[in-house]
């Protein structure tokens, strides 16, 4: 049994199936963690299954979150539409602290399993301007995960890492593609059907079409 184990956040992307696919080639034992939060697009559950498949999981779950309890998202309350196009600022595709809740989430298993790193696709190069996807959001998150919890006090400690930080999304597109990641099993929509075909015109469509245009890799995405 591999010992170098690492949880990674699964989300059915495109970035974070090429992530799985980087820990796998540093050696790591992958577990990944999906949530079902209440999210418009959830065929990309249905992905991040087929990822884990694809890529060899050593486990995967998916935990329940009512996020849209809360709401205050387009991509949680189905009564504020999901912009079309170049969004400037923070757009309302933010979910108030996801990031946080997934991160802690993953922290509590990455200490079950005796894990001592954690896996992130965030980027700051090509993104949708959210705060918790910044470095400086990550860096302190580390902090908080080694203050927080007993394998940090006892020395052990955790590192988050966020291989694609400073990626951009060509250059995440052709790090995938050199280990043998099958984009074509992802789904990036913000309001992908529930056969997870994509509407082309969201932010995260936009960005996506641009990344495989600027690698030079035919986009296998399927729209509506």
């Amino acid at each position: 049994m591999n010992d170098k184990k690492a949880v990674i956040l699964l989300s059915g992307g495109l970035d974070s199936a090429t992530v799985v696919a980087m820990a796998r080639r540093q050696g790591y034992a992958c577990y990944g963690m999906s949530f079902d939060y209440g999210q418009r697009h959830r065929a990309e559950l249905q992905a991040a299954e087929r990822v884990a498949q694809q890529l060899g999981v050593a486990e995967h779950k998916v935990i329940g979150l009512d996020l849209n309890g809360i709401g205050g998202s387009a991509l949680t309350d189905l009564s504020i539409d999901v912009p079309m196009g170049l969004v400037e600022g923070i757009p309302v595709t933010y979910v108030p602290a996801r990031n946080t809740l997934f991160l802690s989430l993953a922290l509590g298993w990455a200490e079950v399993l005796g894990a001592r790193d954690i896996f992130i696709g965030v980027n700051a190069v090509d993104y949708s301007g959210y705060p918790d996807c910044r470095p400086e959001f990550i860096e302190a998150f580390e902090r908080t995960a080694n203050l927080a919890t007993r394998a940090g006090v006892e020395g052990a400690g955790f590192r988050i890492q966020a291989p694609l930080q400073y990626l951009s999304k060509a250059q995440i597109i052709a790090e995938g593609v050199s280990l043998g990641v099958d984009y074509g099993l992802t789904v990036s929509c913000y309001q992908a059907d529930d056969e997870g075909r994509a509407c082309g015109r969201c932010d995260s469509c936009r960005l996506r079409a641009a990344g495989f245009s600027a690698a030079g890799v035919a986009d296998p995405t399927r729209y509506c």
